[in-house]
């Protein structure tokens, strides 16, 4: 009762700022809980790194070079910006799921949040802040890794960075919006298996023009593969219009996927 006199008393609000900079805090000062976040925290960046070891580089020696839009590539550099995009995608999704769903239906961080005057839109827009930092370490770091092993130039990697940084935009709010509609643990199954099947037939390991026409048109048409292909033009220094529509695609994919967390959380926390 109480939290939903709050936030009908601040639903005229403008948005504040320093409220979604406070709820991106809380969450900075979680790392300080102990080292078991910390762990979470870098773990997630090793798993594609490890991809684009072992595959990349490993099977990439065997495949040999890949004839990728008029181009011909070598394997591990058709793979790295993949890898990439992969990287904001699972920074992004970690954060936005586990991590929101525990605050959110058993740790009642929410709830606590909502006695102060932030709001549904703030908290969604501050941990979506949040799972934007995570995402973008993730990144950063992958871009070193990527030029070091030359797998891209300086000024294209770096040209690629902030075209990550909207992909984890876009599946962080789609993460967001996902939790507000689990009813439990088991139902991550569920998103593991979609998860990991983006992960395998979005372009990643493989170009899209060799699968079957209906196949084909079903991956085009999922968000990873148009992170991978947003990504992949500017690593390997083919900016092209098409780069747009991919950058669009994932700019629609932020904007509604925030709006029903949003929505969802209103109706979830302050019924």
């Amino acid at each position: 009762m109480v939290t939903t006199m709050i936030a009908a008393r601040v639903a005229s609000d403008r948005l504040s700022p320093a409220r979604i900079g406070a709820v991106m805090g809380r969450n900075v000062g979680a790392l300080r809980s102990g080292p078991a976040y910390w762990l979470v925290l870098v773990s997630g960046f090793f798993e594609p790194l490890l991809y684009l070891l072992s595959i990349g580089v490993g099977v990439g020696a065997l495949v040999g070079d890949l004839p990728v839009g008029g181009r011909t590539l070598p394997y591990a550099t058709f793979v790295a910006p993949a890898m990439l995009a992969v990287s904001a995608m699972s920074g992004a999704l970690s954060e936005t799921t586990y991590n929101f769903f525990f605050k959110m239906k058993y740790m009642k961080t929410f709830d606590a949040i909502l006695a102060t005057p932030v709001r549904p839109f703030e908290i969604a827009l501050g941990e979506l802040g949040w799972a934007m930092v995570r995402g973008s370490v993730y990144t950063g770091a992958f871009v070193i890794v990527m030029i070091a092993l030359g797998l891209a130039t300086p000024l294209w990697a770096l040209a690629a960075f902030p075209a990550t940084m909207l992909v984890g935009l876009a599946f962080g709010s789609l993460g967001m919006a996902i939790s507000t509609l689990m009813r439990g643990w088991q139902d991550f199954d569920l998103l593991a298996s979609g998860q990991f099947a983006l992960f395998l037939f979005s372009g990643t390991f493989s170009p899209v023009a060799d699968y079957p026409l209906p196949v084909r048109v079903l991956v085009e048409a999922t968000p990873l593969y148009q992170s991978v292909e947003l990504v992949r033009g500017l690593a390997i220094g083919d900016p092209g219009w098409s780069l747009l529509a991919h950058a669009a695609y994932l700019v629609a994919m932020v904007a509604a996927g925030l709006l029903f967390a949003a929505r969802r959380l209103e109706r979830v926390l302050c019924v």
